[in-house]
């Protein structure tokens, strides 16, 4: 995790039952989706706060969340555990991404060409779109709830991203208080960390089974790879469904700040 900004967790019998509990909701709460929430031409759906699951991750039936992965996701923030929101349902279909109206030509072009990569919380502010930290993520935590293959559009990771974006942000944020870290332009700072992250850092596709989870440092570059359209879901669904958890349990915005001499 220190190393590459991001680990496995393997799926044990309890995490495949939330992970198939999960899926139940999911696929039922899926059907009331506006069709205004799909995006990139009805492929994608963020599915913000999608799933019905308690402050803790259990499901409304009593179903007890993937317990190592988040065990590992709490040791490695070095907290005790938070309460948690109710998961992100990403969900997929084949022919991901088409252009969609949400994004410009270049926007499309990026996610075609870098997979929309990203870091979670620096958001697009005001109309010049210029990035803030506006979400303090402690960590990105994925829970496989379909199966899918490295072809299907896969999580896609940056090994050792965190790093080069950490230092980067360390240096623009250095000294702020929270208000000051609220108020600055983070735009050129992350662009330029972005790039200097393509040409160092290896692209690795992350494809979860059902139960299996993925922990993301919170400054790790991630994105979604393309699905080509024909490629068929493994799922009798035809979606390709991950659930994310994404706390944010800091205080004061410096702590998302890392910490250089501690490599956090």
């Amino acid at each position: 995790m220190a190393h590459d900004g991001w680990c496995r967790v393997p799926a044990d019998a309890g995490a495949r039952s939330w992970a198939a509990g999960a899926l139940s909701l999911a696929r039922a709460a899926l059907s009331g989706v506006q069709a205004d929430q799909w995006r990139c031409g009805a492929t994608w759906c963020v599915g913000l706060d999608l799933l019905p699951n308690g402050p803790a991750g259990h499901l409304p039936d009593g179903t007890p969340p993937p317990e190592e992965a988040l065990r590992l996701a709490w040791a490695h923030l070095g907290r005790a555990p938070a309460a948690l929101h109710p998961a992100q349902v990403s969900v997929l279909r084949p022919g991901y991404p088409r252009h969609g109206p949400e994004d410009s030509a270049a926007a499309f072009r990026y996610r075609l060409e870098r997979d929309a990569a990203h870091v979670d919380g620096l958001l697009p502010c005001g109309p010049a779109r210029r990035r803030h930290l506006r979400e303090a993520h402690g960590f990105i935590l994925g829970i496989g709830l379909t199966a899918g293959g490295t072809g299907q559009g896969p999580l896609v990771v940056w090994n050792g991203s965190h790093r080069v974006l950490g230092a980067a942000f360390a240096e623009a944020l250095a000294g702020l208080d929270a208000n000051g870290i609220a108020a600055t332009d983070l735009t050129e700072t992350y662009q330029t960390a972005r790039r200097a992250v393509f040409t160092s850092c290896d692209r690795v596709p992350v494809a979860l089974a059902p139960g299996e989870a993925v922990l993301l440092h919170r400054h790790c570059l991630h994105g979604i790879a393309p699905w080509p359209a024909d490629i068929p879901a493994i799922d009798p669904s035809g979606f390709r469904m991950t659930a994310y958890f994404r706390p944010a349990p800091f205080e004061d915005l410096r702590e998302w700040v890392p910490d250089q001499s501690l490599g956090t």
